[in-house]
């Protein structure tokens, strides 16, 4: 395989980038302070500028100063050591719970036992719950000389025709038929409901 021998423009641009890119890599790297450069200057005063090298000052920190005196600026109230002792007295009580460990918090105690005891052991009683509503419609009837009058029930889509003593829908018989109403008993919870005709 044959490198760089099709092109040889190319192969001579990125010799000459490749060096580039090395020359300028070793002297970024190499590149220190210059040997005149200046002694530090004393603090708080800066070095004389170089063009384009950012000026340096030489700060001592607060803790090396002797003599220093810290001001604080007009107008902001100086620290109160008289409450800064009063809060250093305040002692910390918590609920005695560690929160170290893995227990359950501990329930409030009530205000009044008294009333807390009475209310635990006087259960409300609800009685019985009432039973479920007999969702059949009463929507006709048919009467013929010399039979039993008959009544149109309606239960969803499904239509029933029944006279009295008749079993509908394997669970709801039919009591009693009025002219505007029907007597509806729930066998299965002994509820019974009269269902007026509806338009």
């Amino acid at each position: 395989m044959k490198l760089g021998t099709e092109n040889k423009k190319q192969t001579m641009v990125a010799l000459v980038l490749a060096g580039f890119a090395a020359w300028y890599g070793i002297r970024q790297f190499t590149s220190g302070p210059s040997a005149g450069a200046a002694a530090p200057s004393p603090a708080g005063t800066a070095a004389p500028a170089e063009p384009g090298v950012a000026q340096r000052t030489n700060i001592t920190p607060r803790s090396q100063r002797r003599n220093s005196a810290i001001s604080l600026p007009s107008g902001v109230p100086g620290l109160r050591l008289d409450l800064l002792k009063l809060s250093e007295q305040t002692r910390y009580a918590g609920t005695g719970r560690n929160i170290f460990r893995d227990e359950p918090e501990p329930l409030p105690q009530p205000r009044h036992p008294v009333i807390a005891q009475q209310q635990q052991q006087t259960p409300v009683s609800q009685g019985p719950p009432p039973p479920p509503p007999i969702n059949l419609k009463f929507f006709g009837f048919a009467n013929r000389p010399g039979q039993a009058k008959q009544v149109f029930l309606a239960d969803g889509e499904d239509t029933f025709i029944a006279k009295e003593g008749d079993i509908v829908d394997r669970r709801y018989k039919v009591v009693k038929i009025y002219n505007d109403a029907v007597d509806i008993q729930d066998v299965l919870n002994n509820n019974t409901q009269r269902i007026a005709l509806s338009q």
